[in-house]
């Protein structure tokens, strides 16, 4: 199913090809007219003509009263295409292509060249068959050479019970809120250099901005770890800063925080909370030191806590790595973050037009990192594990339940 924008580009081409050479022309020349900045190209492009016959176009709406412009040339007359008046061209053309050209083994068709356009211009010319940028766009066109960019869409992996837990997150996330119980998916973002460093993106400023050649950590003040939580029902975010460690402690403490200033607030008669999580980090699936800081934390809140991993190689399906972490990026791309405080402004400006809230606050603890559990903590552990995929699904209970 294609969308509305390009439905309309489908038309105008049909419309395009149904006129006359000087028709061709002025529509092309009001179609970029409408579009303003950037408009000569976009057309030049859609109609795969040159942008000098649109900026032709233009000068002839300029003067359509001429009666000298009202001679329509025969279909065919002019000036004839490169490829025509050099027979030779296409022939250099695929022996550069062939020498500049690899490929995937395992799959017949997937080509890409290392040349720019510019590139192949000037080694044509240089071969003694001159072709225009607009020229070997057409070449590469035709050969079905397009600019494309790399998508990271091949899973690295795919565990048998993957579907499976899908199943049971989104059966036990729809439970939970229908019943009102607070449900939120946590994780923590990249870690940033606090400190003169350059950032990714581009901002407006009155003078240039400049930083450290060298991202060396040890001319900064420590790295940022922002501990995210999102609150699916509430559309909320809370990010929570540290320059320490990212361990399990921190997680738990970031998630009690949370419940201290806002989850207490707006889930007074909550008894149980359900944690949606990836499998790694410091909230890895197959590791004891959270599952006590879990423990701990249960106890702290005095409610249920329910743990679901994501299987392995699913992270970017837990609801916090799109529905708050792409916001928090865009809100601070290109600022220097040159102390906590500013990360933390900027963090807190991320909006969207569905009505995201982003709240941050400063953990100021540290954490040590290699700690293990205590002894006796698995024989006495109040841990709950599910019949079903037990090592991705479990419970902590309180002392009082």
């Amino acid at each position: 199913m294609i969308g509305y924008e390009q439905a309309i580009e489908i038309k105008m081409q049909r419309l395009f090809r149904t006129l006359s050479e000087k028709d061709k022309r002025r529509y092309a020349g009001i179609e970029a007219t409408k579009l303003g900045h950037g408009g000569i190209d976009y057309i030049s492009k859609l109609f795969d003509i040159d942008p000098k016959t649109v900026r032709r176009g233009l000068q002839e709406l300029d003067f359509a009263d001429d009666p000298a412009s009202e001679r329509v040339r025969k279909k065919g007359g002019g000036r004839k295409p490169a490829i025509e008046q050099q027979p030779q061209l296409l022939v250099n053309f695929l022996a550069l292509l062939a020498e500049f050209t690899a490929g995937d083994p395992m799959r017949e068709g997937v080509l890409w060249t290392n040349l720019s356009r510019c590139e192949i211009s000037r080694r044509l010319r240089e071969m003694g068959t001159p072709a225009s940028r607009h020229t070997v766009r057409k070449l590469l066109r035709k050969h079905g050479l397009g600019q494309r960019k790399a998508r990271k869409k091949k899973s690295m992996g795919a565990h048998p019970d993957r579907n499976a837990q899908f199943e049971n997150i989104a059966r036990l996330k729809a439970e939970y809120l229908a019943a009102g119980e607070p449900v939120i998916s946590i994780d923590t973002k990249k870690k940033e250099l606090i400190g003169d460093f350059a950032r990714e993106g581009h901002t407006h400023t009155q003078a240039p901005v400049e930083t450290l050649d060298h991202d060396f950590p040890s001319a900064g003040q420590g790295k940022l770890i922002p501990h995210g939580i999102y609150d699916v029902a509430r559309n909320e975010g809370t990010i929570h800063l540290n320059t320490s460690h990212d361990t399990s402690e921190l997680c738990c403490d970031s998630i009690a925080l949370w419940w201290q200033r806002q989850g207490r607030e707006h889930y007074p008669h909550a008894k149980r909370l359900l944690i949606l999580c990836d499998g790694g980090g410091s909230n890895a699936a197959n590791r004891h030191v959270f599952k006590e800081a879990v423990q701990a934390l249960a106890e702290c809140l005095g409610l249920e806590i329910r743990i679901a991993h994501y299987p392995p190689y699913c992270s970017k399906h837990n609801p916090i790595e799109h529905r708050l972490f792409p916001h928090i990026t865009r809100a601070c791309q290109g600022v220097v973050f040159h102390t906590l405080d500013i990360a933390r402004q900027f963090m807190e400006k991320a909006k969207t037009t569905t009505g995201l809230k982003v709240t941050v606050d400063i953990l100021t603890g540290i954490y040590e990192t290699g700690k293990k559990c205590a002894a006796d903590f698995i024989q006495n552990m109040r841990i709950v594990f599910d019949d079903f995929l037990p090592r991705w699904n479990y419970r902590a209970l309180p002392q009082n339940r």
